[in-house]
């Protein structure tokens, strides 16, 4: 095993956990570690159109685990008022993560309603909604990145 193989682990690994915790990068994590090894390699196993599939995957996952707030909070009825609320606390609770990040859009996006003048009942239930959405789109995110790691670990290894 070669330093870059033990540096391309240690990426792909901070990639998974990066997927669930949101201080690392998850998917740019794994897609790092596979362009050095492309690069380490001279783009054997890994080339260029294998990491635009890579590059695919990790857009897909930081873009579902970020909408997936704003979508739950919409689907669970909230006004646009409750969908800044909850873009607004998820950029608050990033500050205290983990939990921030669950509880940021729930608070955000029932004082949005609130000020709104909606009701307290369906308030809660819009805050609700943007938290289930976020952990909805951490679940998503990990699941790309479970893939990312899988299909370079399949590619390298037919290689």
């Amino acid at each position: 095993m070669t330093i870059v193989d033990v540096v391309v682990a240690i990426l792909m690994l901070a990639g998974l956990v990066g997927a669930i915790l949101p201080f690392l990068p998850g998917a740019p994590l794994i897609f790092a570690g596979a362009l050095l090894y492309a690069l380490a390699t001279d783009f054997t196993p890994i080339g260029a159109g294998r990491l635009a599939i890579l590059a695919a995957l990790g857009v897909l996952a930081w873009a579902l685990e970020h909408v997936a707030g704003v979508v739950g909070a919409r689907r669970a009825g909230g006004s646009r008022a409750a969908v800044v609320g909850a873009t607004l606390g998820l950029l608050v609770g990033v500050m205290v993560a983990p939990i921030g990040l669950l509880l940021g859009p729930l608070i955000g996006a029932i004082a949005g309603e609130l000020l709104a003048g909606r009701a307290p009942g369906p308030s809660v239930r819009t805050g609700v909604g943007a938290a289930l959405g976020v952990l909805t789109g951490v679940v998503a995110h990990f699941a790309l990145a479970l893939v990312m790691v899988a299909l370079f670990v399949w590619w390298v290894w037919q290689g």
